[in-house]
């Protein structure tokens, strides 16, 4: 059941509790709130501002699971808060580890920090969770995806635009890659996990899996050095340095180019032109 007064009072202090530095939002000069606004409270939980002030006034219907997910998110709450929160609003909190797609308030806090720079936080089945904007300008919104094309690795193998992306060199070695992580996976997680599923669509769908998967490598590791291919200004050579978050299996990846490189130049140019629009591809029926 719903503790209306107790999830009031937890999201009004909460929210006091943070800061627009916090959570990548602008200080104006004139600024005298103290903590965050309702609105840019909603507008982080991707949100009306008048349902968010509804549950800190104790009115409105019992949130859903998914506003409370997306809440819990948009505060940047700890896994225990997260919990806390999902308790008052009267569900059982959803599981923690590899399968959990809340991202720890420490990969958010830096995350927000890479307003100008390519970054991204993936789980280990290679969905994109959140993406920097200049992430977005670099390979479109990742988190539109929906259904098992959420994985970069089920789009490489399922969906030819996907491998755009990526200069025509890099296409072996990544079909190798993403082959080899998701074997590993499906032997750390097990026979019904995700990773399982996944590895059955891709071998009923995709020739090329099939024969590397027979290969049975393992361990293969990205390479430092990632060279995309963007529509608008061509081919980019960018390290790649990665941060884990051991409890969720989450990564942060960051993409930074050489300074004087022609590549730096091209992501300079890219903060300007700003995201560029990707649609995801069709899922067929027994994918959604």
């Amino acid at each position: 059941m719903i503790d209306r007064a107790g999830l009031a009072a937890f999201l009004r202090r909460r929210r006091e509790a943070l800061q627009p530095e916090d959570v990548g939002v602008p200080r104006g000069a004139r600024r005298r709130t103290s903590g965050l606004r309702r609105e840019e409270v909603a507008a982080l939980c991707h949100m009306s501002t008048d349902y968010y002030s509804r549950l800190e006034r104790e009115r409105g219907p019992q949130p859903s699971e998914q506003m409370i997910a997306a809440i819990a998110q948009g505060l940047h709450l700890s896994l225990e808060e997260r919990d806390h929160l999902f308790r008052l609003a009267g569900h059982h909190p959803p599981v923690r580890g590899a399968a959990s797609e809340h991202i720890s308030p420490g990969l958010l806090r830096i995350l927000d920090r890479l307003a100008d720079t390519p970054a991204e936080i993936v789980t280990e089945l290679g969905e994109t969770l959140r993406q920097s904007p200049l992430g977005v300008a670099l390979t479109g919104d990742a988190t539109a995806y929906t259904g098992p094309a959420r994985s970069r690795g089920y789009r490489w193998f399922t969906d030819p635009a996907s491998r755009a992306l990526y200069a025509p060199g890099e296409h072996p070695f990544l079909s190798r890659m993403y082959a080899s992580g998701l074997r590993g996976l499906v032997t750390l997680r097990g026979p019904g996990s995700r990773a399982a599923y996944l590895a059955d669509l891709l071998l009923a769908r995709s020739e090329e899996f099939r024969t590397l998967w027979d290969a049975h490598e393992v361990g293969l590791r990205p390479h430092d050095v990632k060279r995309f291919v963007h529509p608008e200004v061509g081919e980019l050579e960018l390290n790649c340095q990665t941060l884990l978050d051991p409890e969720q299996s989450h990564l942060l990846f960051v993409y930074t180019a050489v300074p004087g490189s022609a590549s730096y130049e091209k992501l300079q140019l890219l903060s300007v032109l700003g995201p560029q629009t990707v649609t995801p591809g069709q899922l067929q029926p027994d994918e959604s």
